[in-house]
């Protein structure tokens, strides 16, 4: 399998299982709730508490004479406290949310997988640098051992690997250079 074939496959696997994940948690869920809903919220009115009504009904029929049941006030109060009552038709869109979620976890997943990846991948790719010490003080910056010239054939890497690991080397390089000349100039001045 090549590897622009992994990267799509380390992508793909975690959406479909998580799609079937969302599909099968939806389909157990659809009785309890619906898409379409209308919402009223009633205040206190003389002794009755305020309360909050849903029921699933059509936009035509959102008001508090078919959301409210049962009625908490008696017949002749019913007019008054649906006055009072505040009523929204609200629909949203469950596939939508399914979608997002799903991309959501898709991109969560991939970068998970790409960083267990890079986990693995690390350890064999950085090697132990023999010939460079790090510069802990003035005195080992005079004795610290160079590292010998590389040939022109060994310098020019064949792979992507081998640039990097050149052009790592130089700036390890070019970082030592600049640490010795600051401790230099710091040495002149003291």
């Amino acid at each position: 399998m090549s590897p622009g074939r992994e990267g799509s496959w380390t992508f793909v696997v975690p959406a479909v299982v998580t799609w079937f994940l969302l599909d099968a948690i939806v389909f157990v869920q659809a009785k309890n709730f619906e898409d379409v809903r209308c919402k009223c919220i009633c205040p206190p009115y003389r002794n009755f508490t305020g309360h909050i009504y849903n029921r699933n009904v059509s936009q035509k029929d959102c008001n508090c004479l078919h959301v409210v049941e049962p009625m908490p006030v008696p017949g002749h109060d019913v007019e008054a406290y649906c006055l009072l009552c505040e009523c929204k038709y609200e629909e949203r869109s469950s596939n939508t949310i399914k979608v997002t979620i799903i991309i959501y976890l898709s991109v969560v997943g991939a970068l998970l997988l790409y960083m267990l990846f890079l986990l693995l991948v690390d350890p064999l790719i950085r090697k132990h640098d023999a010939y460079t010490q790090p510069l802990h003080n003035e005195e080992d910056s005079e004795v610290q051992e160079m590292r010998p010239p590389v040939d022109s054939a060994q310098a020019k890497g064949n792979t992507v690997l081998e640039r990097v690991e050149g052009a790592q080397q130089r700036w390890k390089k070019q970082v030592q250079e600049q640490r010795k000349t600051v401790f230099d100039r710091h040495k002149m001045l003291s």
